[in-house]
């Protein structure tokens, strides 16, 4: 078994619109906010965090290399009333309930991924256990899993999603690792807007940049056992 999951066309219409116009709103207000504080990362990425926004936590913003345009914004699921219904939506809870193999599942945290046209990098060989276990246990850390919400078509020309079929079986591996002698090999994950991807935290997958004229928009819902609280990064 692969170990992750592929639902086609699960939102369409006006309700692929909506979720559409909710990243582009939550971007918006997270970009304006007040931010108290900010680093550069090692290739020249501002990363800053805002002020608590909607009364919800703080928000982590990350920016291209050397400029302006929004990369990553976490967490997001409270900026906006749709994206919080998506994230309660049984479409994605059901599947990451059976996969994690319990009965309901609660959201840890939540996140959106912008690949702009012809400016969107590319995001390196990593698995979310990495980030999430620097704030979990690293035992809870891997009992959650990532849903990824494509608000946009995706393929190679626009930085599609290449998962490693098995690799969550190994246990955790550093950031910037690439698939291991004997493993499958990568797996990219053509999608459709609307379509949904699921896959456990300690999955190895990257994304290349976005060469296109097209954006690369998702939105990321990671579920864990409900009952559990969110993520706190502080």
């Amino acid at each position: 078994m692969p170990g992750f999951e592929i639902c086609r066309g699960v939102f369409t219409g006006d309700e692929l619109a909506g979720l559409r116009d909710a990243v582009e709103a939550a971007v918006a207000l997270a970009a304006a906010a007040d931010v108290v504080h900010e680093t550069v990362s090692g290739d020249g990425r501002r990363i800053a965090t805002t002020v608590g926004l909607r009364g919800g936590p703080p928000t982590s913003v990350h920016r291209e290399p050397g400029g302006d345009v929004v990369r990553n914004l976490r967490p997001v699921a409270h900026l906006d009333d749709r994206l919080a219904r998506c994230a309660e939506d049984p479409r994605l809870t059901g599947p990451a309930a059976r996969m994690l193999g319990t009965d309901r599942v609660g959201l840890l945290t939540s996140k959106i991924s912008f690949k702009r046209a012809r400016v969107g990098s590319a995001f390196i060989w990593h698995t979310d256990h990495s980030f999430l276990a620097r704030f979990l246990d690293p035992r809870a850390a891997a009992e959650v899993v990532t849903a990824m919400v494509f608000l946009d078509d995706a393929d190679d020309g626009n930085g599609a999603l290449r998962l490693v079929p098995g690799s969550h079986r190994t246990g955790p591996r550093p950031d910037s690792e690439g698939p291991r002698p004997g493993e499958p090999a990568p797996v990219t994950i053509r999608a459709v807007a609307g379509d949904v991807v699921l896959f456990p935290t300690l999955m190895l997958h990257s994304s290349g940049p976005n060469r296109s004229d097209r954006d690369r928009r998702a939105l990321l819902c990671l579920f864990q056992p409900a009952g559990r609280p969110h993520l706190r990064e502080d």
